[in-house]
C-alpha cells in the first residue's frame, strides 16, 4: 500500500454520485477504495509503473 496520499477531486451527477455510494455500501466498501482500485487497473490495463520513486515524476508509457 501507498504511504503517502494525496486528494483526488472528481465532479459528478448527484444521482450518479448516489447510485455509485448505495452499490459500494452493498458490497462494504468505500466509494474511495472502489476508485483506488480502478485507478490501479488502469495504469496496469496501460502498463504505467507508480510504484518507482521516479514514476510520480514522470510517469512514462512502457
Amino acid at each position: 500500500m501507498e504511504s503517502k496520499t494525496a486528494r483526488f477531486t472528481v465532479l459528478m451527477d448527484p444521482r450518479k454520485k448516489q447510485a455509485f455510494e448505495k452499490l459500494c455500501a452493498s458490497q462494504d466498501l468505500t466509494p474511495s477504495q472502489v476508485v483506488r482500485q480502478l485507478i490501479r487497473e488502469y495504469l496496469e490495463k496501460h502498463d504505467i509503473s507508480y510504484l518507482d520513486d521516479d514514476a510520480t515524476k514522470n510517469p512514462q508509457v512502457k
